[in-house]
């Protein structure tokens, strides 16, 4: 009975939400998806389930078709260690999640993906950077905001640009380490060849006072730079990144020779935190985004296939190697010099020792700081236990702060 009920209020509150306006639906769709009843959409769980068929069901009534293995899901599975604050059942050393897929048949040759992960870290149990007790991490921001987006193109796409195929992807388990598009990628519900190339939304609903938007993978085909430039209109200070490998779904299929972009709009100091709520979201942020997303695949509607590219990685071998942080949460928004701080973690080093939101790392004992590589090779001339002197800039002032790893 309780199942039964559930699924009606799924359906009812779906159906209302298909029928409202386009920033009304991104608030419907936020304000569902990080509600504490899900409680953090952690893989494996009976909220990541409700967020699941919540997002199938949105997908059926605006006329999109299923495309998992079964129905609108694809099941998978991987072996996680039970962690004590995890709801995950993990009886078996399994965990069981599901990707959520639609589908737009235009009777194309091409099929373009857009994605979004729709898991989250329940009460903490992986990842979070929470420091009190376990607490429902609703993941509003990351990533119940890239879920709505794709939901809204879904919309939008229904009944415009016909010359593309467009395949709807929630994934899951993307906080374990992008476990639901990794399986898609290797378990494909059509052929990977005929896929034109893919958009991803992680973290889209924090778009700031200066509207600066990052946009990862612009060297992964070649009309990229171009098309984004040129559809900006103003509308955002863009941050463009060439590489189409990144910590989000995107880059398992950048690994698979398929053009992705990655959309994004910075970290903040609610990130895998209980505090990443559907208060402190831009929804009209989003709503732009959405809408930018939307003139570039229409932009690129009848260019037909678009050419892949590879993109210059970070060596790896070359980059420095760290154990201990300052614990803080980096502005990767943030294209001046140094590295400018967008969190400082409660109890951490860089809280112990004074430093605060907006500060910019210029220098780390002997280390010049000019960007995160740089600030990664100071980390990694340290120790824990070790004491040094940190530079930052406050405004205008150049601060010193003496801090222990």
């Amino acid at each position: 009975m309780r199942y039964t009920f559930f699924l009606f209020s799924i359906i009812l509150f779906s159906f209302t939400a298909w029928s409202q306006t386009q920033l009304e639906n991104l608030k419907s769709d936020v304000t569902y998806l990080s509600a504490d009843k899900l409680e953090g959409r952690e893989i494996g769980t009976e909220g990541e389930k409700m967020a699941a068929e919540f997002i199938a069901r949105r997908l059926e009534l605006m006329g999109v078709g299923p495309k998992g293995s079964e129905g609108y899901f694809q099941t998978f599975s991987r072996k996680m260690e039970q962690d004590p604050h995890s709801l995950a059942p993990t009886d078996t050393g399994k965990v069981v999640g599901r990707n959520v897929a639609g589908f737009i048949d235009n009777g194309a040759k091409h099929t373009v993906i857009i994605g979004a992960h729709y898991d989250h870290l329940g009460y903490g149990a992986h990842g979070s950077l929470h420091t009190g007790e376990p607490a429902i991490h609703n993941g509003a921001d990351d990533n119940a905001s890239g879920v709505a987006v794709m939901l809204m193109l879904a919309e939008k796409l229904k009944s415009a640009n016909k010359n593309n195929n467009y395949l709807f992807i929630g994934f899951s388990g993307e906080e374990r380490g992008l476990w639901g598009s990794n399986f898609f990628t290797k378990e494909p519900t059509l052929s990977l060849e005929d896929v034109n190339y893919m958009i991803n939304m992680d973290m889209v609903g924090r778009l700031n006072e200066e509207k600066k938007l990052a946009i990862n993978g612009t060297g992964t085909s070649p009309v990229w730079k171009e098309t984004l430039e040129k559809l900006t209109n103003g509308r955002f200070d863009l941050v463009l990144s060439e590489s189409g490998v990144g910590p989000s779904d995107h880059t398992s299929f950048y690994l698979k020779d398929i053009p992705v972009l990655h959309f994004f709009t910075g970290q903040h100091e609610d990130y895998h935190k209980p505090s990443d709520d559907v208060e402190k979201i831009n929804f009209e942020g989003m709503e732009m985004i959405g809408n930018y997303i939307f003139s570039i695949i229409s932009e690129l509607d009848d260019d037909g296939e678009l050419a892949f590219t590879k993109t210059k990685e970070e060596d790896q071998a070359n980059t420095p190697k760290f154990s201990v942080t300052l614990g803080v949460v980096p502005d990767y928004l943030f294209d001046g010099q140094g590295m400018r701080i967008a969190g400082v973690k409660e109890g951490r080093t860089a809280d112990n020792a004074g430093l605060l939101e907006g500060d910019i790392v210029i220098k780390m004992g002997d280390i010049e700081v000019v960007d995160m590589m740089s600030y990664m090779k100071g980390l990694s001339s340290f120790k824990e236990g070790d004491k040094t002197t940190v530079v930052v800039k406050r405004g205008d002032e150049e601060l010193k702060k003496k801090v222990k790893f």
